[in-house]
């Protein structure tokens, strides 16, 4: 197993930095403060080829490794952006890198790496089952050489910024099936013919200016082929974009840990209060310097696991741990950030109140921490399973 060194993905970072400069706070402020999408932000990193960063080479991608990948969302939100509108095009695809047939593979994956499509929506959650996925409600029934979908899914993320959406739903009964995880099946859906075609959307307003909503399927129609995978087995096609998932996500809450020690330490050293930089009282030095530690300590995690997954091993442990640690971390630096900066802290021209919403997502979405507690527990610890 692979295991890196600080200054090896140098050569990505400094890429990465000089495009996010184009895009300095108040863009991202601007974005926020109308509630708006970053298109060009969006565009120029698509552009660029970092959106097609996990896509293999044979398929007009770069075929990086996860722990490159990993360090492209890092420096997104480093710089002061938000991965959160874009890092669904880097993960959601693996369903089709793992799972796709050859066709689809041939299909999607070029347009989706040139940037001609983009998958960034996956339709999972619903409203009354939440993260206990196998009791979801959504069916398709196959008819007549086609799919029809019926049912309701929430905080489905970037639907208007989508060209395909890659949905689960149940196929067989619950009732019918042995096993629990089985009879669920994955699909590809075109969301340029289906919305107003039997597929209603609606936004959700968050705390965050982040694009979401509540899906309701009536009839939709799809064909046959945008079935992905083996039918009834997409728990396993969706658990497959997952992992990778969760360790992204830690890399983006590195990556706003760091934002935030580097604001917290220069607004320190900078303001003068009774006669001395406030940086120099251990009050406000020592929690920036436990805030720190925490980030060092979580990054390492967001390391192990993104070793596993580039060793095709279980990492199921180690990205559900670099996940919780590091959004705990980046929260935790978040605030210290915030009391640094006082009442400043809270004006829109610092930037901190906003990313401090948006980095709190991340204790809940796209798993909460208690559900990382009870797979720990259970599958790394052997203790009852808890649900």
């Amino acid at each position: 197993m692979k295991h890196h060194t600080p200054d090896e993905f140098q050569d990505i970072r400094d890429a990465v930095r000089a495009l996010c400069a184009e895009f300095p706070d108040e863009y991202h402020r601007k974005v926020d403060e109308q509630r708006a999408y970053p298109e060009a932000f969006v565009n120029a990193l698509t552009q660029a080829g970092w959106m097609a960063a996990l896509i293999p080479e044979e398929y007009g991608g770069s075929g990086l490794s996860m722990a490159a990948a990993s360090v492209i969302m890092e420096e997104i939100n480093r710089s002061g952006g938000n991965s959160g509108a874009c890092h669904g095009q880097m993960y959601v695809m693996n369903a089709i890198v793992r799972s796709g047939s050859a066709a689809q593979k041939d299909f999607y994956l070029p347009k989706i790496a040139a940037g001609e499509l983009r998958v960034q929506s996956m339709g999972v959650t619903e409203p009354t089952t939440g993260s206990d996925t196998t009791k979801l409600k959504t069916t398709a029934v196959r008819k007549d050489g086609r799919w029809v979908i019926n049912g309701q899914k929430v905080w489905i993320s970037r639907i208007q910024h989508s060209d395909i959406m890659i949905l689960l739903a149940r196929t067989t009964p619950l009732a019918e099936v042995q096993k629990k995880t089985d009879g669920l099946s994955c699909f590809l859906v075109d969301l340029k013919t289906a919305v107003g075609n039997g597929l209603t959307v609606q936004p959700i307003l968050n705390m965050v200016n982040h694009e979401t909503n509540e899906l309701f399927f009536d009839n939709l129609e799809i064909p046959e082929e945008n079935l992905l995978g083996v039918e009834g087995k997409g728990f396993r096609t969706i658990l497959d974009g997952l992992n990778a998932e969760r360790t992204l996500i830690a890399a983006e809450c590195i990556g706003d840990g760091y934002w935030f020690i580097d604001r917290a330490t220069k607004y320190a050293n900078e303001r003068v209060v009774f006669g001395r930089p406030i940086g120099q009282n251990q009050g406000v030095q020592f929690p920036i310097a436990d805030a720190f530690i925490e980030l060092e300590a979580a990054n390492l995690m967001r390391w192990k696991a993104c070793e596993k997954i580039d060793a095709r091993e279980n990492a199921g442990a180690e990205a559900n741990m670099a996940k919780y640690l590091a959004a705990k971390a980046s929260w935790e630096a978040a605030n210290v950030c915030l009391q640094t900066h006082g009442g400043f802290g809270f004006a829109c021209e610092y930037d901190i109140e906003r990313k401090f919403r948006e980095t709190r997502l991340y204790q809940v979405a796209p798993i909460s921490t208690n559900m990382i507690f009870s797979y720990v527990a259970e599958h790394v610890l052997g203790l009852p399973k808890s649900y």
